[in-house]
């Protein structure tokens, strides 16, 4: 086993121990915090109280949905994932990628070709191999068992819309009131049947697509692992606070 490889577990541990330790502690103002890498990215993590709820904000520019979850881990138990960095795609190796395009292997190879499209023989291959093994031993912690669900915070600012998410869809929820770029993405019916009465717009994505994008979404659908993304206008705060609240009322 290898010294990095190791480090890593190590820290896994020293995770699971703090939230053992912490578990009781559901009213401490100050949370306990540690860290875990991955793709060469750190995660900060914060932690409050014993539930199984996971959150994480995966993309750095995208200010408001860590302003969202920053405030949310305060009010709500679970354990919210912060990236450290301030861009979408992060450093690895010799080229950036997007980290919510690696959450499977195919993935992976598309988004290591996207900002460098060729390789010297064997180091795409290796870089792969790197990611399977490191992705394996993150997902291991962020995601949570079948008690809890796994919410991931987005902001869009280039036009995206829940319109653009209907052919991916087995469900639609698309309210007249609402702004079509503030919209739920969930991947267990159930859920969907009691956010759906309510008053966001929502879709139900719970068949795996043909063409895997390496997305965090997919990997939690081929876990059965409840995940909800809650996408909102970047600056919108107030928003993407009050979704996050309805999802904790509509789904404890």
């Amino acid at each position: 086993m290898t010294l990095r490889k190791q480090s890593f577990l190590n820290k896994i541990v020293i995770i699971h121990i703090l939230s053992f330790v912490f578990a009781k502690e559901i009213n401490d103002v100050s949370f306990p915090h540690s860290n875990i890498v991955f793709a060469n990215a750190k995660f900060d993590l914060v932690s409050n109280g014993n539930s199984s709820n996971r959150y994480i904000w995966l993309h750095g520019d995208e200010q408001t949905a860590k302003m969202a979850l920053e405030y949310h881990i305060k009010k709500y138990q679970g354990i919210a994932f912060f990236i450290d960095s301030e861009t979408r795609e992060i450093p690895f190796q010799s080229t950036i990628i997007d980290p919510n395009r690696i959450f499977s292997r195919k993935g992976s190879y598309h988004a290591l070709r996207k900002f460098k499209p060729h390789w010297p023989p064997g180091t795409l291959k290796n870089a792969l191999d790197m990611l399977d093994v490191e992705r394996k031993e993150f997902l291991n912690v962020l995601m949570p068992d079948e008690s809890g669900y796994l919410v991931s915070l987005h902001n869009n600012f280039r036009g995206y819309n829940v319109y653009k998410e209907k052919n991916k869809s087995q469900k639609v929820s698309i309210k007249k009131t609402e702004n079509p770029r503030d919209f739920i993405i969930c991947t267990d019916e159930n859920d969907y049947e009691k956010l759906s009465s309510g008053p966001f717009n929502v879709v139900l994505q719970n068949k795996l697509p043909e063409s895997d994008d390496g997305s965090l979404s997919w990997e939690a659908l081929r876990r059965n692992v409840r995940y909800l993304n809650v996408e909102t206008r970047l600056g919108y705060l107030s928003k993407q606070k009050k979704i996050l609240k309805f999802i904790e009322e509509v789904l404890d």
